[in-house]
């Protein structure tokens, strides 16, 4: 599933990032830093050094957004969230095509995280940079991608994905790994299908008796699928 989330942070928090991610101190390295021997060939970007304060005061801003932003729960499941990185894309560089790796060490720690679902938070408006759109390859084609700041797309982490070369300004971004409780794409999405019917009932005053029906279709589904 792809789905576009929208409005996951707002204004004032995205100015407060953009200012601190812009500013001279700011702890860039290299996109390779974090990546892995596939992408490492085709990274051309830059990259907050995730071990910074920096990296860890404004991801712990996304994730806590994300605890309260009920379509992307809904959508993803999230069992276990790898915490949110930093990326910047000025003239010329660009992310060749690559799928993500399927499991990475959480940092400082000796869990691993299967990543079922890359997401990207988009951190700076379109106007402002020309390129950098986010392909990714999906049942229907190719879909780009190139989203209002503090909108986000979640994807699955299985698919072939690149992002075309910035031609003009520079594009700022938070991208992370979700592992769901329900690793298997067809099945999130049917869950995601059903909680989105059970909402609008609800909203529109639906029989009582068959939403609480299928509100228990819908628990009972998760409780055969999901892993935790």
């Amino acid at each position: 599933m792809l789905l576009r989330i929208p409005q996951v942070l707002d204004a004032d928090t995205l100015r407060a990032m953009r200012a601190k991610l812009m500013h001279a101190d700011a702890p860039w390295v290299h996109g390779r830093a974090t990546a892995g021997h596939q992408g490492a060939r085709v990274k051309y970007n830059s990259q907050i050094d995730e071990a910074s304060p920096l990296a860890h005061e404004l991801g712990d801003a996304i994730l806590a957004a994300l605890e309260r932003h009920p379509l992307f729960i809904s959508a993803t499941l999230p069992s276990r969230i790898y915490p949110p990185l930093f990326n910047r894309y000025e003239e010329g560089m660009h992310f060749g095509a690559h799928v993500d790796g399927a499991v990475r060490l959480l940092p400082g720690s000796a869990l691993k995280i299967r990543t079922d679902i890359s997401a990207t938070l988009f951190l700076n408006a379109p106007e402002d940079y020309e390129g950098g759109e986010l392909l990714i390859e999906d049942t229907y084609g190719t879909q780009s991608v190139k989203l209002p700041a503090g909108d986000m797309i979640v994807y699955p982490a299985t698919s072939l994905h690149r992002v075309n070369p910035v031609t003009r300004g520079a594009r700022l971004a938070s991208f992370f790994w979700v592992q769901s409780l329900v690793r298997d794409d067809g099945q999130r999405t049917m869950l995601f299908d059903m909680d989105s019917a059970i909402q609008h009932l609800n909203r529109t005053g639906g029989d009582e008796a068959a939403v609480l029906r299928l509100t228990g279709c819908y628990h009972n589904l998760l409780r055969m699928w999901s892993e935790t």
